[in-house]
Order: structure tokens, then sequence, then C-alpha cells
């Protein structure tokens, strides 16, 4: 089994750890709600830039507590609309960032400053260079960071399996990876809409350069979808990041690459699938195919998505040996966040996996609107000789929204 590295940094004193939100949408519901369950952990405080949201969250906070408050246990849930007010003011030992994506680093970069622990959402990172600042800064103040990729932990542990049957040599040498996920981002091309009383746009747009207010990607009040800020490439990454950085993170994980990449992207002359990263020691990834991934080897293949964990033949997936090598793999993503936050190991997805994770996802974008070879120097983190894609790895924040 894998050891987890220590992170020096004391644990927080508390009985209870004292935890907030930023953020209240769709994917929160189920993620607060699960927090709420959790023993040892309070909510204090929860931050979100539209009021019908923020208010809800709090509201349901306040209603899990309730018997708690009565007996004086708790102190009550704080509400804000901005979280640069809420760490100024609010004794936290640890954030749940659940904003859209380009809005994740700046808060984390703030949270990792006030040593403040952090689970944040994936795609972590909205582009590359982002991404090894968040992991340097959160690396300075010794921060325990846990990326939302949970299909390393949760599903049944089939992702965990498939990798332990890879590095067992179960499908001999690993050749070729295909993953099949959607496409890249577009520019947003929405029409402006009259702004609620209720939305802090400014907010909302972060670090993003301006446009007005659409529904579309900041939706009135409470909603069951999954808004479409993810398609437009001034706030996400597309499809391809959305759910890449669920399975090109397994794709790495199996290749032993969490701390590395691909040296060479290779683009189709035209259409949104069919890009190949081809990595040092030579195997192949490819964007496109069945959905999620499949490893194909010199003895056989693997096909591995939430739901779904089979070979080509029987006995790839019979049990291993006793002795052979296995991943620590927590069968719960958030409770392996506040188990480490106690004992000050490294969870299973942290900021270094997360952003390599997420930087394939920006290499593939990038290939694709350039169409041509690309050859990227993982340790270095640039393009060889290439000032239009080194250009692209990085972006202009909104004044006042500048990285410190």
């Amino acid at each position: 089994m894998v050891m987890a590295p220590m992170i020096l940094r004391a644990a927080p004193r508390r009985e209870r750890l004292q935890i907030a939100f930023i953020g209240y949408g769709k994917r929160a519901y189920g993620v607060m709600n699960h927090a709420l369950g959790q023993k040892d952990v309070r909510i204090v405080a929860v931050c979100d830039v539209e009021g019908t949201r923020r208010a809800k969250a709090q509201e349901v906070v306040e209603k899990r507590y309730a018997e708690d408050r009565k007996s004086g246990a708790y102190q009550g849930c704080r509400s804000y609309v901005d979280y640069r007010e809420m760490f100024e003011k609010e004794d936290l030992d640890g954030v749940v960032i659940m904003t859209p994506d380009h809005l994740h680093v700046h808060p984390a970069l703030l949270a990792a400053n006030h040593k403040i622990d952090i689970y944040c959402e994936k795609p972590l990172t909205h582009h590359i260079q982002e991404g090894r600042l968040l992991v340097s800064t959160v690396a300075k103040n010794q921060v325990i960071f846990q990326t939302g990729s949970q299909q390393r932990s949760e599903f049944g542990g089939r992702f965990r399996t498939a990798v332990e049957m890879i590095h067992a040599g179960r499908i001999g040498q690993l050749k070729t990876i295909r993953v099949g996920v959607g496409s890249s981002p577009i520019r947003c091309d929405l029409p402006p809409q009259p702004k609620p009383d209720n939305v802090n746009w400014d907010l909302w747009l972060g670090p993003a350069p301006w446009r007005e207010y659409h529904e579309d990607l900041c939706p009135k009040g409470l909603h069951s979808h999954y808004p479409a800020f993810r398609k437009y490439e001034e706030y996400a990454g597309g499809m391809l990041a959305d759910m890449g950085a669920h399975h090109f993170d397994i794709a790495q994980w199996a290749m032993g690459m969490d701390t590395s990449g691909p040296v060479k992207i290779e683009p189709p002359a035209q259409g949104d699938s069919g890009l190949k990263f081809t990595y040092a020691n030579g195997t192949e990834m490819h964007h496109g195919g069945p959905g999620g991934c499949t490893f194909e080897g010199s003895e056989g293949s693997i096909s591995v998505d939430r739901t779904v964990l089979k070979s080509s033949k029987p006995d790839i997936l019979l049990p291993l040996d006793a002795g052979a090598k296995r991943f620590t793999s927590p069968a719960d993503h958030f409770r392996d966040w506040i188990d480490c936050m106690k004992s000050r190991k490294s969870p299973i997805c942290t900021a270094e996996t997360g952003h390599r994770s997420a930087t394939v996802c920006h290499l593939a974008n990038i290939a694709y609107k350039l169409r041509r070879p690309l050859i990227w120097d993982p340790v270095n983190e640039r393009f060889k000789d290439d000032a239009d894609a080194n250009a692209l790895t990085t972006r202009t924040n909104r004044s006042g929204w500048e990285y410190v």
C-alpha cells in the first residue's frame, strides 16, 4: 500500500472542524448534505453571489443544526456575498470551493494564504500557469488540499481496481488509452440580459473578462441543472475538461503520471475528437472512443466507467495475489479530506494531481485551437519553441483580480 506523505503544519485542535462553503449550486447540494452528516464537522459560513441560493444554503445548515443551536453547541451559520470578506472575518479550519471553474483558483489562493485547508471541485484550473501558482501556494502554506476528482475514491472502487490491474501487468505493456469525453469550449456569444437585483455579477465574473449578465451562466434562484458556463472558454474548458478532468485523471493515475504529463499533442486537421497525446515512454492516449477509459495493452484490454468495469479476457480481472501492489483508495472522497485535515497526511487527489489532470485538458484545448502538433515539456510546463501556444497557458486577469 502506498503511504501518503505528511503535511508538517499542526492539525486543527477543535473537536469539530469549522468549515465554509463557497457556491451553492447543483453539485453543492449533495456535497453540503454529506458534510452536514459528519459528526466532527460544523459548517459555520456559506457564500454565494446569488441571494436566493445564499439564503437557502444558510437555511439548510441552520435547520440541520437546530438542536445543537438550542443547546448552545452551535453558534449559527453566517452568510456572505464575498468570500474575501468571509476569509477575513471567519475562524475556519477548511473551505469547500464549488464555484464555476474560472473562479476556483482565486479563492483557493486566498484560503491557502490564510492557512485554511481546501476541498476544491474539478477541473481545478482555468489555465495551466494558475495551476502551478496554486500548487506552490498550497505547498508553501502546508495546506491539506483535496481536488474533487472522486472517481479515485468512489463508484465501487472500479477505477482503482482497473489501475491496480494495469500496474500488476494484467494487460501486459500498456500501449494505448482511449478517453471518451466531450469537446472543447467556444467563445461566449450570449446576448445581454437584465441582471437580477440579488446577483453580484462582478463577483461572479471575478478574474474573467467583463460581459453583461446572462442566466445561462448564473441561473436565477435554485436550479436542478448544471449551468452552461462550462461550454464557454472564458469560464471553463468545455465538456472536454468537465468530464476529462475525471477520466484523464484516471488515465494519468494508471500511467503513474500524477506529477507529469504528455510530451507531444497532435490534433486532427478538423473535428472535435481524434487528438493524440504521446508520453515519454511511448504510451499513446486518444481523445475519443467509448465513454470513460479504455486501456489497451500487449495482452488484453480493460474498460472502466462509473457503472462499468470489463476486460477483453475474464482472467484479467481476477483478484490480485496478496503481494501485489495496492493503491490507497478511500471509499468516501469528502471524508478523506476531513480525515487528512486531522492526520495531516496527503489526501488521494492533491493540488499537484488536480493541476496535472487539468493540464491534460488544457493541452488538448490549446492543440484543437491551434490545429498543429505541439511539443510539451512537463517538467518546466512550457511548449518548445512556440510562443503562440505558450501564450495560451495563461491569461491576464480582469483589473482588480490579479493573483498576488
